[in-house]
């Protein structure tokens, strides 16, 4: 008796690798907020972030950090202004799907 089985190609899995890879680094409520104001406004100080989400300005920075260092952010200094933006484009796409997902309910 034969089985179907699903091979998974080299690219598939490096597709995996990515979305998974995505998901662990912007997985803290903190990150997933930056993520989400940084959809509607495209460069955000962490002045503006911390107003924004009620956040302590040394945490937000840690976490804005670390998503820059995994390449999810991307900043540019402008005057005495460290501006954000989202360099990983597909994060939104990721979060935007799991936001539709009758799973979550």
């Amino acid at each position: 008796m034969e089985t179907n089985k699903t091979v998974i190609d080299a690219q598939e899995a490096e597709k995996l690798e990515r979305i998974a890879f995505i998901l662990k680094t912007v997985a803290h409520p903190l990150r997933l907020g930056i993520v989400h104001l940084l959809e509607q406004h495209p460069r955000l100080s962490v002045t503006d972030i911390c107003e924004m989400l009620g956040s302590e300005q040394s945490l937000t920075s840690h976490h804005l950090q670390n998503m820059r260092l995994k390449g999810i952010l991307a900043v540019k200094r402008e005057g005495r202004s460290m501006m954000y933006t989202l360099k990983e484009r597909d994060v939104s796409l990721i979060i935007e799907c799991l936001e539709n997902c009758q799973c979550n309910m």
